[in-house]
């Protein structure tokens, strides 16, 4: 069944369909149809057995967090300063909408004053998550993943640190965990205003208790809410809410952690696109979608 979702500045193209069959690409590679992009959210973690050479340790567990959730791998990464605009919407909001959104099952889980005195209702962003796994897939079921190599802009931030082996007194960029923020803050003028990321990303250090670590990200979400309406400020700018999600790891002993967040911009694959076009995507739900590729939940099956 179709749902009635007012599409943002309707009069600007947005389509985005990359040039193949299976494969989703990045925003402004050649030979994509249309004007538009599509934002996907992914917070992921990697870890890896620490060897001889910090750096390499790195680059693998990185290309882990990459690897785990939705499916990230085998992309050139680069760096975007972090809006979605007007020519461009979000996976599982915008299109594709996941059901908990259309059947306004999300409560926010705080609130916070803008600069206008208005509230800024804050909400788990892991409908959009989930979204995201639905439609690039995961590394052992992919789907409709960044075309391998693609040059692909990226909200994007991470950090990497070692836990010790011995039991000793931590030293400067070691900790016990990593952990990592996305929010997604959505205009209350989207025809005229762009949606602004914020992504956050730091080392637990004070104990390795993944429970207190968690209780700390839920508490840090306010710090993240408090940056969002800091910006919008600047720029006068109010929003209608924001999505915030976060991943964590308490790293084993002797083990190298990583923690990614990230929002590609990419045009979608052809064969992602329902058979109705590109622009029923704003009317149907994520599993009419699902449905209409022939497609089973893979955040159902994980969850099994």
């Amino acid at each position: 069944m179709e749902k009635e979702r007012r599409v943002r500045a309707p009069r600007i193209d947005k389509t985005a369909i990359s040039p193949y069959e299976n494969y989703c690409d990045g925003y402004g590679a050649p030979g994509a149809q249309g004007n538009g992009y599509v934002s996907v959210l992914k917070v992921s973690v990697g870890t890896v057995e620490k060897t001889d050479d910090f750096l390499l340790d790195g680059i693998v567990s990185y290309d882990r967090a990459e690897i785990n959730d939705a499916y990230v791998g085998q992309i050139n990464m680069l760096t975007a300063s972090s809006f979605c605009g007007i020519a461009g919407q979000v996976w599982g909001h915008d299109l594709a909408a996941h059901n908990d959104i259309i059947d306004k099952k999300i409560k926010p889980v705080l609130e916070i004053d803008q600069y206008d005195g208005s509230k800024l209702h804050v909400y788990d962003a892991k409908p959009l998550l989930e979204a995201g796994i639905e439609l690039f897939g995961t590394e052992k079921e992919r789907r409709f993943t960044l075309l391998p190599g693609a040059h692909t802009i990226c909200a994007n931030k991470g950090v990497t640190a070692y836990r010790p082996k011995e039991d000793r007194p931590l030293k400067e960029g070691e900790a016990y965990g990593v952990w990592c923020f996305i929010a997604l803050s959505l205009s209350a003028d989207r025809d005229n205003c762009a949606d602004l990321f914020i992504e956050d990303a730091g080392l637990w250090t004070k104990n390795d208790s993944a429970e207190d670590l968690k209780a700390f990200l839920e508490e840090h979400r306010k710090s993240v809410a408090w940056s969002v309406v800091s910006c919008g400020q600047d720029s006068h700018v109010l929003f209608e809410r924001t999505y915030v999600g976060f991943a964590y790891t308490i790293m084993k002993p002797g083990e190298i952690g990583t923690s990614l967040t990230c929002a590609p911009y990419v045009s979608l694959a052809r064969n992602a696109v329902p058979s109705t076009g590109f622009n029923s995507l704003n009317k149907i739900s994520l599993k009419e979608w699902l449905k209409d590729r022939e497609l089973t939940s893979l955040v159902e099956k994980i969850k099994k």
